[in-house]
C-alpha cells in the first residue's frame, strides 16, 4: 500500500508546484489587452482575409485600437463594420464607396486566338512561364482559374475560358488583384456603369487578329463622350467617376465596334 501512495503524494505535490509555477509565469508574462481592442475586434467580421494589410483580425484590431489603422480599415465589412468600430472608438466612419473586382478581359474561347494547347498545371503563374501563356494576345485572360481558387469569398467563376466576378459577392479584398500574373484585375468603385474590358496596348491591326473583341484604339467612345472615356498607347479606357450620364455611356458602347465596352445597371 506504501509503495502505492507514496509515488501519489509526490505527483500529488508536483503537479501543485507546476501550477504554482504556471501562475507566476503566466502572470508575469501576461498580455494586457485593452478593453477598446477587444471590443472592436468582436466588432470585425472575422473573415482573417489580410485584405486590410496586418495578417488576421485580431492584428487589425490592435491597429485600430492603437490609432495605427484607421475605423474603415476592414476593407470587407464595409460600412456597416466601419459604423460599429467607429461607434467603439468614439469616432466617426467616413464614406468610403464601396469598391469591386473586374476582370478587364472578355477574351473568351470563342473570341481570343491561341498560339498553343496547354495542358500543364492549371495555375496561370505556371502556364506564363511558358512563352507568356497560350493566349495569342499577351495581355488577355489565361483561364486557369487560379484567381477562382484564391477568392476567400467565392465571387469569382470560370466563362468559357476568362475569369468572372459575382458583384454581389466581390468585398474587394484584393486577393485577385495580387494572384493574377497578368495584372489585369482591377478595383473599381461599384457605383461605376461601364467598364472596358480590355488591356491591349497593341495596334489595332495586330488586335483585330488575336481577339474578336479586343480595344483597336479607335477612339469612336472618346470622341462620342470625351467625359467618360480615354485614350491611352492604343488602349481605351474609363474614367472613374459615378457621375457620369449612363445614355452617353450607353452609346459610346454602341459606337464600340469591337463591343469590349461592358456596361452595368
Amino acid at each position: 500500500m506504501q509503495q502505492i501512495l507514496i509515488p501519489i503524494i509526490v505527483l500529488g505535490v508536483m503537479g501543485f508546484l507546476f501550477a504554482i509555477i504556471l501562475g507566476i509565469i503566466s502572470t508575469k508574462f501576461s498580455v494586457v489587452v485593452d478593453q477598446k481592442e477587444k471590443e472592436v475586434s468582436l466588432a470585425l467580421p472575422g473573415a482573417n482575409c489580410g485584405a486590410c494589410g496586418y495578417p488576421g483580425c485580431d492584428a487589425c484590431a490592435h491597429a485600430i485600437a492603437t490609432g495605427e489603422a484607421p475605423v474603415e480599415a476592414c476593407i470587407v465589412g464595409g460600412k456597416k463594420v466601419a459604423d460599429k468600430v467607429a461607434e467603439v472608438m468614439g469616432a466617426v466612419a467616413g464614406d468610403s464607396e464601396k469598391m469591386v473586382a473586374v476582370v478587364k478581359c472578355n477574351g473568351t474561347c470563342d473570341n481570343a486566338k491561341d498560339n498553343y494547347n496547354y495542358s500543364g498545371i492549371k495555375d496561370c503563374r505556371v502556364q506564363i512561364a511558358l512563352f507568356e501563356g497560350k493566349k495569342a494576345c499577351g495581355y488577355g485572360c489565361l483561364g486557369c482559374g487560379t484567381c477562382v481558387e484564391h477568392c476567400p469569398f467565392d465571387a469569382m467563376y470560370m466563362n468559357n475560358g476568362v475569369a468572372m466576378v459575382d458583384r454581389e459577392k466581390c468585398v474587394a479584398c484584393g486577393k485577385c488583384v495580387e494572384i493574377c500574373p497578368k495584372d489585369i484585375i482591377k478595383l473599381v468603385p461599384y457605383s461605376q456603369k461601364a467598364v472596358v474590358k480590355c488591356m491591349s496596348h497593341d495596334k489595332g491591326k495586330d488586335v483585330r487578329g488575336k481577339c474578336k473583341v479586343g480595344c483597336i484604339g479607335c477612339t469612336l467612345c472618346q470622341k462620342t463622350y470625351p467625359e467618360g472615356f480615354e485614350i491611352n498607347k492604343f488602349l481605351a479606357s474609363e474614367k472613374l467617376d459615378n457621375n457620369l450620364d449612363p445614355q452617353m455611356l450607353k452609346q459610346a458602347a454602341e459606337k464600340c465596334p469591337n463591343k469590349c465596352i461592358h456596361l452595368y445597371d
